[in-house]
């Protein structure tokens, strides 16, 4: 897909992090974009700085996802590009024991719940919304669209307390060829992105020798992922007509331990 100003995307999670640098990306081949992102200051700033537009978006809400991609449709057109970078995590055990009592509680459901209903669900929710929306336009060079998403490398090696969110990330990377398939005669791709450690907003309250402890993991290069490489792949995964149906780690070869 040729990446200019007759394309639309809709990025979420987009006021921040890997969403923001994609759309930073994309709007500096001049790709119109919607930010959907509950950060509203956040997001209303960035929409400002690329021209684009900013969608209040609860991505476990049906009804707010529905009205996002009427808003961002009417001011930028139907999108032929929708990146979903919307996501969070807890660390929470299968079963804790209390070191002073002993008592021994488990991982509350309504937690692991709201996880997978993040990150998931959520995922998915705006795939099946915007894809409807990608099948109604032409075709260009045999394209209609490109769907990308994010998962993470605890969808493959979870740490201790990932539970829900190596569930929910490892859903996302076991529906993305099904969607692909889905999808493949209606002339939209699909691709996930399982990035490693990063340097998004989650760490950036970290203190720098935490930072640097995390980003001594990396077998190579020796440090955290920045959210412009993140952008990169998921822009070759816009442009390359080849590129579908895969989930592609990036992480510098790095494989979590257990804590």
């Amino acid at each position: 897909m040729k990446l200019d100003s007759s394309i639309s995307a809709v990025i979420t999670g987009g006021a921040s992090g890997l969403g923001a640098a994609t759309a930073r990306a994309l709007a500096a081949h001049g790709v119109k974009v919607a930010l959907f992102d509950l950060n509203e200051e956040k997001g209303e700033a960035l929409a400002q700085e690329l021209g684009g537009v900013f969608c209040n978006v609860n991505v476990t809400d049906d009804a707010s996802v529905e009205a996002g991609f009427a808003k961002s449709r009417e001011a930028i057109g139907q999108e032929r590009i929708l990146v979903n970078c919307a996501g969070t995590g807890n660390a929470i055990k299968t079963v804790s024991r209390n070191k002073e009592t002993g008592e021994i509680s488990h991982f509350p459901l309504d937690a692991f719940n709201l996880i997978i209903q993040i990150n998931l669900v959520g995922t998915f929710r705006c795939i099946a919304k915007s894809a409807a929306g990608m099948a109604s336009l032409d075709p260009i060079d045999g394209e209609r669209g490109a769907i990308i998403n994010t998962a993470s490398v605890a969808a493959e090696d979870g740490q201790i307390g990932q539970a829900s969110y190596s569930a929910s990330k490892g859903g996302v990377v076991g529906m993305t060829l099904p969607i692909a398939r889905d999808l493949a005669q209606e002339f939209i791709r699909v691709n996930t992105i399982l990035p490693g450690i990063f340097d998004t907003p989650l760490l950036q309250g970290a203190p720098e020798k935490v930072k640097q402890a995390l980003g001594a993991q990396v077998p190579n290069p020796s440090r955290l992922g920045s959210p412009e490489e993140y952008a990169s792949l998921a822009l070759e995964m816009c442009r390359n007509p080849y590129f579908n149906g895969e989930d592609v780690r990036l992480d510098g070869a790095i494989r979590m331990a257990p804590r």
